[in-house]
C-alpha cells in the first residue's frame, strides 16, 4: 500500500502556525503513545526551535505500560518536558498545569524582573490529526471550547482558549507532512486513524494489523476472538490472511450468499485495535540512547 493525505488546508494551517509561533513561549507536542515517533511531524521541531517544549503522550491507556515509560526516557534525554496521560478523562490534568509552570518558570522570572506581572503563558497546541488536541485541550478546560471528532482533520483554524489567568492555548489543525519518506510511517499513522479510511485500502490494512500482532503480541487476537491452530509460514509467524480468514469464521462474519466477508472483518479489527480492545499495544519501541 502507498499512504500519503495532505489537503489544502494543511499548507494553510502550516502557514497560520508560521505566523503565530513568535506569540507563543511553548510548544505543546501532542503524540500517539502507540507510535510516538510516526506521530512527530518532523516540521514541528524546526517550528518549535528556540521554545520550551512539552510533548503529551497521548493515549497512553492503548500502549504497553513499560514500552511507555522507555518512550518517556527517551523524550527527557532530548531536552523535552513530558506527560503521559489519557485526554478523554481528567487524569494527568494537574500534571499537566504543573508542568506547563515549570517549562515557562524562566520566561516568567524574566517578565518580573522587567515588571511585567499577570501575563498569561502562552502555549500553541500541535500534532497530527487523531492525536486527540482538541479533547486534550477541551479535558484541561474543564469544558468544550475546541471541536472534537474520532476522525481526522475535524478541526481547520487556530482558535485561542483560555484556560486560567496562567495560562493560553492555541489549538491547530492538525497537519501532515507532504510526502512519507518511509512507507512504514504511512502504515503506523493509517493504523492509529491519522490518515483518512477513505483513502486507502481497509481490508490491506486489517491484514496488516494481524501480521503485526500475530508477531509481536501473538496472544492478543487469539484472547479476543478465541482463534488458534493456523497455519505458519516459513518464519514461523502465522499467516495474517488465514488468520483474518480464520477471525472472520469464527465471528461468522458472511456476505449475503453466505460468503465469508473479509473486507468487513478487517475493519473490525483495526477499530478493535484503535480502541483498545486487543490490549495495550505499542507499535514502535524506542532504541534508547540513539538518535531514532
Amino acid at each position: 500500500m502507498q499512504f500519503q493525505w495532505y489537503p489544502g488546508h494543511m499548507t494553510k494551517a502550516k502557514r497560520a502556525m508560521q505566523e503565530d509561533i513568535k506569540l507563543v513561549d511553548l510548544v505543546i507536542e501532542l503524540v500517539d503513545s502507540r507510535v510516538p515517533l510516526a506521530s512527530r511531524n518532523p516540521d514541528i521541531d524546526e517550528l518549535g526551535k528556540n521554545k520550551a517544549r512539552l510533548v503529551i503522550m497521548n493515549k497512553s491507556d492503548l500502549a504497553d505500560d513499560k514500552i511507555n515509560k522507555q518512550w518517556e526516557t527517551f523524550f527527557k534525554e532530548k531536552g523535552y518536558y513530558v506527560v503521559m496521560m489519557d485526554s478523554r478523562s481528567s487524569a494527568g490534568k494537574g500534571a499537566v498545569q504543573r508542568v506547563i509552570a515549570e517549562a515557562c518558570k524562566a520566561k516568567i522570572e524574566r517578565d518580573r524582573k522587567r515588571g511585567i506581572l499577570n501575563r498569561p503563558v502562552r502555549a500553541m497546541v500541535v500534532g497530527i490529526p487523531n492525536v486527540g488536541k482538541s479533547t486534550f485541550i477541551n479535558s484541561i478546560a474543564g469544558k468544550a471550547c475546541a471541536k472534537t471528532g474520532n476522525k481526522p482533520g475535524v478541526t481547520r483554524g487556530n482558535q485561542w482558549i483560555r484556560l486560567n489567568k496562567q495560562v493560553e492555548l492555541l489549538d491547530t489543525p492538525g497537519i501532515l507532512w507532504p510526502k512519507f519518506e518511509d512507507q512504514t510511517v504511512g502504515l503506523k499513522l493509517a493504523m492509529i486513524g491519522s490518515i483518512k479510511d477513505d483513502i486507502i485500502n481497509t481490508t490491506e490494512l486489517g491484514v496488516e494489523v494481524i501480521r503485526f500482532l500475530a508477531k509481536e503480541y501473538p496472544e492478543a487476537l487469539p484472547k479476543r476472538y478465541g482463534i488458534e491452530g493456523f497455519p505458519e509460514d516459513g518464519e514461523g509467524v502465522k499467516s495474517a490472511v488465514d488468520l483474518l480468514t480464520g477471525i472472520a469464521e469464527k465471528k461468522n462474519c458472511r456476505k449475503q450468499g453466505n460468503e465469508l466477508d473479509l473486507d468487513r472483518m478487517a475493519m473490525m479489527v483495526v477499530d478493535d485495535f484503535r480502541g483498545g480492545r486487543l490490549g495495550k499495544i505499542s507499535v514502535e519501541r524506542p532504541v534508547m540512547g540513539g538518535d531514532q
